[in-house]
């Protein structure tokens, strides 16, 4: 939930032509991750491991936008902002692997 305010709060400065465009684009993913995480915890074990594969994908979709504005210059100093999404995504392959699989 830090990261989608974060990222919501940061396009907020995008370009006005952005807004239909990579702002979009940014903001859809990063509620993507927290919703999905939490759509998965109301499902049974394989559900949320497949929930749980939709929100890394959402954040590895996130990391990329994030780099490139940044590269676009639309973004200052990113380096915080991708270490918290690869944490983010250490924490959900932990969380993952610990979901029993059934036989």
């Amino acid at each position: 939930m830090a990261i989608a305010k974060k990222i919501y709060t940061l396009t907020s400065d995008f370009p006005i032509e952005e807004k239909y465009g990579l702002v979009n684009q940014m903001r859809r993913c990063a509620v993507s991750i927290p919703s999905n995480i939490a759509e998965g915890c109301g499902r049974g074990d394989k559900e949320l491991r497949h929930f749980l594969r939709i929100a890394m994908g959402s954040s590895f979709e996130l990391e990329s936008q994030v780099i490139l504005a940044n590269d676009l210059g639309f973004m200052g100093e990113i380096e915080t902002l991708v270490g918290e999404i690869n944490f983010l995504q250490k924490q959900i392959n932990a969380f993952r692997l610990k979901i029993p699989t059934n036989p």
